[in-house]
């Protein structure tokens, strides 16, 4: 186990999610403040989704041209000059094309970076393994918004924040070295309806966190800004929802190596359905709070035990093959989520985020839940026990 490079990806891959956390919400916020309407909010939300579906078909070819170490370093660069020009070029047509770009470049590093830590992984280990970077992962985003609050929304502080944390990002990756051998066709995207087909509670386990996590941090805060909520409070509720996400990934990952993973995997399920039901029923009440806890948490387990159920059957082109299709169906959650959202809160329901996270919810568990197949879409592997 290579203790330094594993630490190194994930930071790596983290400082992506501190970036993201800082300047998503500000964009949102900026816009906002413009007097755009909640669908122009969501069309500029949804636009990075194409970027991932496009670096989902591009990673493999060119991680065989540069290498997967240089390609990650080069494409965070790539990250760190798109949100500098939108601190830069302040107009919606061209913060639409930067976060086009910005959607191709990460979504490079997010497949190489995920294949390589679930490559390193030991099987004994990979749940809290797996965990343990998703904890990071949210905790950056958590850091994000509070981040954003510190520095304030009035100015460009938060976009150049975001630079420099994606160049130290691929600074960090500096002479590791034992990423997943990739050849030209590894990560080409083909073969998604397959992959569906096969493991369709994953597949759908991974569209709906997609979405859920470009709602959150796109348009949670006018969620709660239009539910009479200040803009302090609005980002808080970014930061809770994440929290949850964070505090409870470990202990997931402890479980996923000591019981059931399929079980664990259904239950996730059942709660983010439930807490998505409650969260209108209990808005303007204290109880809101430990909610937006659960509700994170939920959806964040939904997506952890998916990377673990894939790490524990493939290895290196398989797996990057496995993680372009996750990148894939990544894209088409933040596509759908963030549209149907943005078009559902202004014609149909205010409360339409929490909702429509309750329907995508209600379509897991059916598909968790089916009984036929129901062990090929989970995988055979049993979760090793012991420390």
């Amino acid at each position: 186990m290579r203790w330094g490079t594993y630490f190194a990806v994930c930071a790596a891959v983290i400082s992506i999610g501190l970036a993201l956390g800082v300047t998503m919400p500000l964009v949102s916020l900026r816009l906002e403040g413009w007097g755009y309407d909640s669908f122009a909010i969501g069309v500029m939300a949804a636009t990075p989704a194409v970027g991932v579906l496009l670096g989902a078909s591009l990673a493999g070819r060119l991680a065989a041209y540069f290498g997967t170490t240089r390609l990650m370093q080069l494409c965070l660069l790539v990250g760190a000059l798109s949100v500098g020009l939108l601190a830069l070029m302040q107009s919606y047509a061209v913060w639409l094309l930067l976060r086009l770009l910005i959607g191709v470049a990460l979504t490079v590093v997010f497949i190489l970076g995920e294949s390589w830590i679930n490559q390193l992984a030991v099987e004994k280990w990979r749940g809290r393994l797996v965990a343990l970077y998703g904890t990071g992962y949210a905790l950056s985003q958590l850091c994000g918004p509070l981040l954003l609050t510190a520095l304030g929304t009035g100015t460009d502080l938060g976009f150049w924040a975001g630079v420099g944390l994606l160049i130290g990002g691929s600074l960090i990756l500096l002479g590791r070295t034992g990423a997943p051998r990739v050849d030209a066709h590894s990560a080409s995207g083909r073969g998604l309806p397959a992959f569906c087909r096969k493991l369709p509670a994953i597949a759908w386990a991974v569209m709906l966190f997609a979405g859920f996590e470009a709602m959150m941090l796109t348009l949670l805060p006018i969620y709660g800004l239009r539910q009479g909520f200040t803009q302090e409070v609005a980002l808080l509720m970014v930061s809770v929802v994440v929290v949850g996400d964070a505090a409870l990934q470990l202990p997931i990952g402890l479980l996923a190596d000591r019981m059931s993973r399929r079980s664990l995997f259904r239950g996730c399920g059942v709660i983010l359905l439930g807490s998505s039901l409650a969260i209108p029923l209990l808005l303007h009440t204290p109880l809101i709070w430990p909610l937006l806890v659960l509700f994170g948490a939920s959806a964040g387990g939904l997506f952890t035990l998916s990377l673990i159920l894939i790490g524990e059957r493939y290895r290196d082109d398989e797996l990057v093959r496995a993680n372009a299709h996750v990148a894939q169906l990544w894209g088409i959650g933040c596509l759908l989520g963030p549209l149907a959202t943005g078009a559902a809160s202004q014609w149909v329901s205010g409360h339409a985020l929490p909702l429509l996270m309750a329907l995508g919810a209600a379509v897991f568990v059916v598909l968790a839940w089916r009984g036929q197949g129901v062990d090929d879409q989970f995988g055979t592997a049993e979760p090793a026990r012991g420390d």
